[in-house]
């Protein structure tokens, strides 16, 4: 009957500037569409040189390289009679464009610059690309003389194109462009086009999948037609990890998905559909909206049919339920892929990490273990290159891992670093913590080398500076505090080169931080403490959503320890104990809570507040358990420690991006680190507000009575102490 139509998308786990591996990456993919019957193949975006390449754009390697790549698709063997969608930077008339290429039997069909570019949060296009703002228009494109003798053509088609087939249209979209209320397939819908494609480089954040897939759902449900999607997956580079979901939508609903978490490097999706259900849908819903338009799609006509003459045996898909991950599986996947990406990219041997006892630490400590977990599945479903990958971290040719627990024990080191101010109890839950998931675990005192440290500045300043609590002064607190940090970072990373050549194996060990996102906005951590290291997993998590992590793994991995770690107060344990039992507390020394933390944290990343509008929204939100005058004290003691220790972002691990309001300094939240902390005018502005709102709600404010001039810099005794100690930091 020539109507039903195979067609192909993927995810790929391509990596900036591998073009050996990207070209692999690609050939497979399409070798595997064709052993499903496919016609058609669509890859992510750049997938030939990789999303992450950078300020690598602007060199004209990247394009030399990009097209000697492309030269070597055309020719291959595995690209005939199968129509390929690939990605690729392109300039024409000296301007770069972001492209996909279609070709089809060694000839190249058109290009399709990007029309609609993605510049807010961790993208910036327009750095490297310029977008082809000319609606419907189609120029001549020269190809380069290496693409001229494998193809015979000297010129093709370039720009804003459809490409038609003898049984039906295909357009193109690019990952933003399905994100902008005018994107193209609206118009190309209601121009008759019947295949709609997208490929994306779309990065993971936690609760953000079901986002893509309505939007997906929503632009055929409104007009009909078939949308592939394909997407890239992993850590090309960055701290971003692209979370796959590759999947096929046809009226409405999804009838193919592919992973969101996967260690496979090719995961390619097919679905067979039928061409006359979305010329049905279209013939009943959409009818009277489809007229011509004033600037028809310019179609390149291809002679080349995605079906074939007698397809009524066929099964065509049918609509699926997609499964969403929670963010407790979310946290205990994403993270996990793409510290294993890191892993073995780097050329190193396995992890190390300083494990306190606290929340923090063990989430990083039960990633890794996840980690661990995900590579023992797919080594058990027949993935050969994720056993090759781990003979290679633990340099043994023959190694086969029998379990999770036993990998931990290859490839994981954690360590507790123990002071005079260290309990026994976070002593004992590191201990039992690593027990459990089989990680090699070291017990190291720090105390020598503190006062190792400290003698030396006593021999040359003849002052030996005393705790709080022994009478010291708060700088003289606060540094010996930091000396006890920064020797851990110190020891850190000797044993993490030299621990395995101590135990007579090779290699050396990544660090791995485990600072949350909380922690990292208000600057609560030492500068060039072990929140310093190679990478950090939960840097863009919060801490609510850590401690919810943690109760997942509790039963998901079967790790009871954790119960003890949720039950313990959050402490950095760097202040004197009082009868053998911790008295410094996380949430006492910041002055507000990681739940409080958590909510000013959205407020000033996603709905872009400063001080004032900040105030004006949290007197609503928390008015049932502050007053006006402590929503003010908390605001501005907020944005006093925010601005004072913003300095310490510039210098913060690389960490895992998953939460849009992370105060990532490198590409995402970009802001200045040397502020008036005054804030004079903005908080003279809430100063304002309080009488007129005391008044308004008809009672007394707790601390109505006090001027707007003294309310300036009002904190609480314990949270002004934590001020004046972490801006030193």
């Amino acid at each position: 009957m020539g109507r039903k139509v195979t067609l192909a998308t993927c995810s790929l786990n391509q990596w900036a500037l591998d073009f050996e591996g990207n070209l692999q990456r690609i050939l497979e993919s399409i070798e595997i569409a064709k052993a499903h019957g496919a016609k058609y193949r669509l890859g992510p975006e750049l997938e030939i040189c990789g999303y992450g390449c950078a300020d690598h754009f602007y060199e004209s390697d990247t394009l030399l390289h990009s097209f000697q790549v492309l030269r070597k698709l055309l020719e291959s063997p595995i690209t005939q009679d199968i129509i390929c969608d690939v990605g690729m930077p392109i300039m024409h008339h000296n301007v770069r464009y972001n492209c996909r290429v279609l070709f089809l039997n060694r000839k190249i069909l058109l290009i399709r610059p990007k029309m609609l570019m993605a510049n807010h949060g961790l993208y910036r296009e327009i750095r490297w690309f310029s977008h082809w703002n000319q609606s419907r228009r189609v120029e001549e494109y020269f190809l380069p003389r290496m693409i001229q003798e494998v193809t015979g053509q000297d010129t093709v088609p370039f720009g804003d194109c459809v490409l038609s087939t003898k049984d039906t249209c295909i357009g193109t979209e690019m990952c933003a462009e399905l994100w902008n209320p005018r994107s193209p397939h609206i118009q190309m819908g209601l121009d008759g086009v019947e295949i709609f494609t997208n490929a994306s480089a779309s990065h993971h954040e936690l609760r953000k999948a079901d986002q893509r897939v309505n939007l997906i759902k929503s632009a055929t449900t409104k007009s009909g037609g078939i949308y592939l999607y394909a997407n890239q997956r992993g850590c090309d580079g960055d701290r971003v990890y692209y979370d796959g979901c590759a999947m096929v939508a046809i009226n409405g609903d999804i009838v193919a998905q592919g992973a969101q978490f996967s260690l496979s490097d090719v995961e390619v999706i097919t679905a067979t559909l039928d061409l006359e259900d979305v010329r049905s849908y279209r013939g009943e819903v959409c009818q009277p909206n489809m007229e011509s338009e004033p600037k028809p799609c310019h179609r390149v006509k291809v002679d080349f049919s995605l079906s074939s003459g007698d397809d009524i045996y066929l099964p065509t898909h049918q609509p699926i339920t997609w499964n969403f991950h929670t963010p407790e599986e979310e946290i205990s996947l994403g993270p996990a892929c793409w510290l294993w990406d890191y892993l073995r990219r780097s050329g190193q041997a396995g992890f190390l990490l300083p494990l306190s006892g606290g929340v923090d630490s063990s989430s990083t400590a039960c990633i890794v273990y996840s980690m661990c977990v995900l590579i023992c599945q797919a080594i058990q479903d027949g993935k050969s290159q994720v056993l090759e990958d781990v003979r290679r971290v633990v340099g043994d040719d023959t190694y086969c891992p029998q379990s999770p627990e036993e990998l931990c024990g290859h490839m994981f080191t954690t360590c507790y670093m123990a002071s005079e101010n260290s309990s026994l109890d976070t002593c004992s839950r590191a201990r039992e913590l690593a027990n459990q998931i089989g990680s090699t675990h070291m017990n190291i005192n720090i105390d020598l080398a503190v006062k190792g440290i400290l003698g030396i500045f006593s021999v040359v300043t003849g002052s030996w500076p005393k705790f709080r609590a022994y009478g010291g002064s708060p700088r003289e607190n606060l540094a010996l505090q930091n000396v006890q940090a920064r020797v851990r970072m110190v020891l850190a990373y000797l044993f993490a080169q030299l621990g395995l050549w101590a135990r007579g194996k090779p290699g050396g060990l990544l660090v791995l931080g485990s600072a949350n996102v909380d922690e990292s906005l208000t600057g609560y951590f030492t500068k060039y403490d072990c929140s310093s290291a190679d990478i950090n997993p939960i840097g863009g998590i919060s801490k609510t959503d850590l401690k919810s992590f943690l109760l997942f793994c509790v039963e998901h991995f079967h790790l009871p320890a954790l119960r003890g770690i949720l039950a313990a107060p959050p402490t950095a344990e760097l202040e004197p104990l009082t009868d053998g039992q911790v008295s410094q507390t996380d949430e006492a020394d910041m002055g507000m809570t990681y739940s409080e933390l958590s909510v000013i944290g959205r407020l000033r990343k996603i709905s872009k507040c400063g001080p004032f509008s900040m105030f004006c929204k949290l007197i609503h939100t928390w008015k049932d358990v502050l007053s006006a005058t402590e929503v003010a004290q908390k605001v501005k003691h907020f944005f006093r420690m925010y601005s004072m220790n913003r300095h310490k972002m510039t210098t913060v691990t690389p960490s895992y991006h998953a939460e849009s309001y992370s105060p990532d300094d490198n590409r995402f939240d970009l802001r200045p680190f040397l502020y008036n902390t005054r804030w004079t005018w903005q908080f003279r502005c809430i100063d304002k507000q309080i009488p007129v709102l005391v008044t308004a709600a008809g009672g007394e404010d707790a601390a109505s009575e006090v001027e707007p001039s003294k309310t300036e810099g009002t904190v609480s005794p314990l949270a002004a102490n934590a001020l004046n100690q972490k801006v030193l930091q």
